[in-house]
């Protein structure tokens, strides 16, 4: 038993003191949105980070998935992913869309790329993938296949603050990528999000339409929302940039003592070797096998009998909720990889202030079954 709750995540505030002059040059300059000086910093400074073209900046990740959708024009049926959090879907349903479900890989929990021709049909515009846990999607075979059939690629790239494969970074591909700032994840800006943008002109038509589509003080040009990012958010996002690195290294030593220590566990199986890529390690899911002396449900219940709060993340499927079960394509016979999956997955606590002391109580834990 801890002495204290420990949850699957908690968010990294840098001292508080650092903040309080960012804090300052906004109530001096009395800029509180509409693209202040913060604003445009931190879209300066993410594109340096991220090594990105363009990036614009939301309000949240699920408004910049459904602005993306808006700013390609996507219409019909996009194919994507079952296990995933539910704003993917939902950024579909919003836009008048059909999602159609496909399964997952069993080894990586991404969007399968060989199902994915078979759920094309005529009406079937994009392909929306998600880097699940912030592990890379198969990249270069979804965009054959999409450059194939004339379709899309919208990656909800929720996950992958930072992640890179050899050829750099993973927020570079496909037509847009969508990220998060929410506070649960690796970079925050309190809430906020951002859409990567391929060049000046697409980024332009983005920042038009997350400003109502108004383009000057009589014009609107589209049906546009209200997507900004406000600049306490902005000035938030700055600080934690210059923290980042210490983040994620922090976070690295909690995912390293968990493999270490989890290794050779029977009935509980890893799902990705970090080294494969600059990995954020944003989560740290396990696979509760059937050889292993509970359940996935018991030992979620044993470890929170001990404060412990892992999450069964993705459980329940999209797929599975009331508004998107009656699709053919939700049918669990169409999915048994993702199906099988959510049953198995438990994703442990990870966090930069996570102690290693505290990883080894949770693995204990697990491995005394």
């Amino acid at each position: 038993m801890t002495t204290k709750k420990i949850y699957v995540t908690q968010p990294y505030l840098p001292p508080l003191e650092e903040f309080i002059p960012y804090l300052e040059d906004i109530w001096s300059s009395k800029l509180l949105t509409n693209g202040g000086p913060m604003h445009a910093r931190l879209e300066r400074e993410l594109c340096d980070y991220l090594d990105v073209p363009e990036i614009a900046l939301f309000n949240n990740g699920t408004i910049a998935l459904l602005t993306a959708l808006q700013a390609l024009r996507i219409t019909g049926e996009v194919i994507t992913t079952p296990y995933s959090f539910v704003a993917t879907a939902h950024s579909l349903l919003w836009n008048g869309i059909k999602p159609v479900f496909v399964d997952i890989d069993p080894q990586t929990l991404n969007l399968d790329p060989s199902k994915i021709e078979a759920a094309i049909t005529p009406q079937t515009t994009a392909i929306m993938p998600v880097h699940c846990y912030g592990y890379p999607c198969d990249i270069e075979l979804i965009q054959k296949i999409a450059d194939n059939y004339n379709l899309r690629v919208i990656y909800d790239a929720a996950h992958a603050f930072g992640v890179r494969d050899s050829n750099g970074s993973i927020l570079r591909h496909g037509d847009l990528s969508a990220i998060s700032f929410h506070a649960t994840k690796v970079f925050n800006t309190f809430e906020g999000g951002a859409i990567i943008c391929p060049d000046p002109k697409t980024k332009q038509r983005i920042n038009n339409l997350k400003n109502f589509g108004i383009v000057d003080e009589v014009t609107v040009v589209a049906p546009g929302i209200n997507g900004k990012m406000s600049e306490v958010n902005a000035a938030f996002g700055l600080l934690q940039l210059q923290h980042i690195d210490t983040v994620i290294k922090l976070r690295s030593k909690v995912d390293k003592t968990y493999r270490e220590k989890l290794k050779g566990v029977s009935g509980i199986s890893l799902i990705h070797n970090a080294s494969q890529e600059i990995s954020n390690h944003a989560y740290f899911p396990i696979l509760v096998e059937s050889n292993y002396p509970l359940s996935r449900d018991e030992l979620y219940d044993k470890l929170k009998r001990s404060d412990i709060y892992a999450r069964r993340y993705f459980y329940p499927l999209i797929s599975d909720l009331p508004m998107y079960r009656g699709l053919a394509s939700a049918k669990p016979a169409n999915l048994p990889v993702a199906t099988l999956v959510s049953k198995k997955i438990l994703c442990l606590p990870i966090y930069p202030t996570l102690s290693i002391e505290d990883v080894e109580i949770i693995v204990d834990i697990i491995s005394r079954g």
